[in-house]
């Protein structure tokens, strides 16, 4: 069963030995097997939103404490200790991404 979906350039999915859009295995899913970019053509990770994002829902991350189980006080002197082996840096963004993500102080 084919899958349509409208593109801003109507010919991009006109060919099908470049179909990366597939039904999910999971009902009423919908799987890309590469990067999509909603407001931008050239998205640098799995998923680049430029522009704001309306979630209705609850969204799940893997250092959400429902996601974990067997949650327990550590000993504070021992993480404080391993803190201080950390590497601590300052940083300032490069200009054109400062640009394209709309951050004013770098």
């Amino acid at each position: 069963e084919k899958l349509f979906l409208q593109a801003s350039n109507p010919g991009q999915f006109e060919n099908d030995s470049d179909a990366l859009w597939q039904r999910g295995h999971v009902p009423e899913t919908v799987v890309y097997h590469g990067r999509v970019g909603i407001n931008t053509d050239a998205p640098d990770e799995a998923l680049v939103v430029c522009g704001n994002a309306k979630v209705m829902g609850r969204v799940m991350h893997p250092s959400d404490s429902r996601a974990k189980q067997n949650i327990r006080e550590v000993d504070t002197n021992e993480q404080l200790r391993r803190i201080t082996q950390m590497r601590l840096v300052e940083y300032d963004y490069k200009p054109e991404f400062a640009s394209v993500m709309g951050i004013k102080d770098t």
